[in-house]
């Protein structure tokens, strides 16, 4: 695992984003294949994603070769809705870059069938050729995507219940009513997430704190589930000083130095 410990998030923000425009280019100059991408919502990947459409439009990356699978979508929820994760995408993402519109999945919680559309989903991602590298974020108590704790490490893409605590994190999106998010989601499953090549995981502000200290020094267990990234052999986590602020002072200096040795 390596972590990427920048002043503020604004800055760890840009650096995940060029990170991400280099791997699609670095693809781009190897194969005609697409490079495919997974995306996470929320507010901490809205600066990351401001950065990579302004990259997009001073021409130094493209999106018309990527495909993207998105985490996650509530389940009953409109896709016009205002807070549902079709609009935001559309809004933070894919209206102002050049992805191609058939290239765009997101999972649909409006489907007749939900396990059937959770089992296509996966079916897709497979047809897609995998997933090179899944950008993702990481709730308070630990979880990547809906993975909530104690969802299996074996997990995949599947129809979750929402805990009363996500709910009420999530309802400041819902005129901080918690009656008004809903509770139940699809999400991918953690095993969906790190069966990709290479997984970067965001974590912005001192409410993350606790959860990257069990991300990282905590034991892989399903009770914090990004913590299955510690036996990922390409994770990385990109995170402000405030988020890094509860762990062990010598962890700290560690990843420091390790990225400060692998400058060019």
């Amino acid at each position: 695992m390596k972590v990427i410990i920048r002043d503020d998030a604004k800055s760890a923000s840009v650096w995940a984003a060029h990170y991400i425009a280099d791997k699609i280019n670095a693809k781009a100059k190897t194969t005609d294949k697409p490079f495919v991408i997974g995306l996470c919502t929320g507010s901490t990947p809205i600066e990351t994603y401001k950065e990579l459409i302004a990259l997009v439009k001073a021409g130094k990356v493209s999106f018309k070769n990527v495909i993207s699978f998105n985490m996650d979508e509530y389940v009953g929820l409109p896709e016009s809705h205002s807070e549902s994760y079709h609009s935001f995408m559309h809004k933070y993402l894919f209206d102002q870059i050049d992805e191609p519109a058939g290239n765009i999945h997101i999972l649909n919680g409006n489907a007749a069938d939900l396990e059937k559309e959770c089992a296509d989903y996966e079916k897709a991602i497979v047809e897609a050729g995998g997933i090179d590298l899944f950008l993702g974020g990481i709730g308070e108590d630990g979880h990547i995507a809906f993975n909530e704790p104690f969802s299996s490490l074996n997990s995949r893409t599947r129809v979750v219940t929402l805990t009363e605590d996500t709910r009420i994190v999530n309802s400041r999106f819902f005129d901080n009513d918690v009656n008004k998010v809903p509770r139940q989601a699809l999400s991918v499953g953690v095993a969906t997430v790190t069966d990709s090549k290479e997984v970067v995981i965001l974590a912005y502000g001192p409410k993350k704190a606790r959860a990257l200290r069990d991300a990282i020094e905590g034991p892989c267990s399903h009770v914090c589930t990004v913590s299955a990234l510690q036996l990922h052999p390409a994770g990385t986590i990109v995170c402000d000083e405030a988020a890094i602020g509860e762990c062990k002072l010598n962890s700290y200096k560690y990843f420091k130095a390790v990225e400060e040795a692998e400058l060019p």
